[in-house]
């Protein structure tokens, strides 16, 4: 797991450091002495996790948090415990350590982080299992024909105003329809919405970058109100 050490104090940032390299579990990226380094290298890099101190000069983490749109999960790591109930008001804190931190308690996060990606892995792969146990197939009308396609050779799903276009390896088809109505068919854990106009088979996306994503041959943009669900995805595939 990737991960950024956020702290103004460098004794403090060394120390959690040497914590994340015990548990034998982290690839640590970055660390920061403020949040806005922070930030600027959160929105264009993928991390996991992120130790955050709270209290720093002219920017908490608190004021961080609120400044990214996407941030990943976050571990708090202060002095002061008088901020546990506000931190678990948000989604994406894991945790809250009270300095000085020590191996043990750190590692209860530790175990917390993997517990939680695991209980994200089953509940895909239980979904797929399903998937593979009852749907293999999805029937489209097309002009006044019924035809079956395999749903795990469909990459991309595109709405086109009163129409749906669905692309396969080997053909596509244009089908009067929502793009709301053919998802509700769909297996969710090999398929998901990257923007209002688009779902994409999961295990088809070659590559990342930016706003957009590269699935088969096709360009398909990221909305911003999906990418988020979309990278806690990919983080467990």
């Amino acid at each position: 797991m990737k991960c950024v050490v956020v702290d103004d104090e460098s004794s403090a940032r060394g120390i959690t450091v040497g914590l994340c390299a015990r548990a034998g579990v982290f690839s640590l990226v970055e660390e920061f002495s403020n949040g806005l380094d922070a930030i600027k290298y959160v929105v264009k890099h993928r991390v996991d996790i992120m130790f955050l101190d709270i209290h720093m000069p002219n920017f908490s983490g608190f004021d961080l948090i609120e400044s990214l749109e996407y941030p990943p999960k976050i571990v708090l790591t202060t002095s002061d415990s008088n901020f546990a109930l506000d931190a678990f008001k948000y989604d994406c804190i894991l945790d809250y350590l009270v300095k000085p931190l020590n191996f043990k308690r750190f590692q209860l996060s530790v175990d917390k982080l993997q517990k939680h990606n695991q209980s994200r892995l089953a509940s895909i792969n239980t979904a797929a299992l399903q998937y593979n146990e009852i749907e293999n197939n999805l029937f489209v009308n097309v002009g006044r024909r019924l035809v079956k396609i395999g749903v795990d050779t469909i990459y991309l799903i595109g709405s086109n105003g009163d129409y749906v276009n669905v692309i396969c390896e080997q053909s596509s088809y244009k089908v009067h329809s929502t793009l709301n109505n053919i998802v509700s068919k769909l297996p969710s854990s090999l398929f998901i919405r990257v923007h209002r106009s688009y779902v994409v088979n999961i295990n088809k996306i070659i590559d990342i970058e930016d706003n957009s994503l590269l699935v088969n041959k096709t360009v398909v943009p990221i909305g911003r109100t999906y990418r988020n669900e979309l990278m806690d995805r990919l983080n467990l595939l």
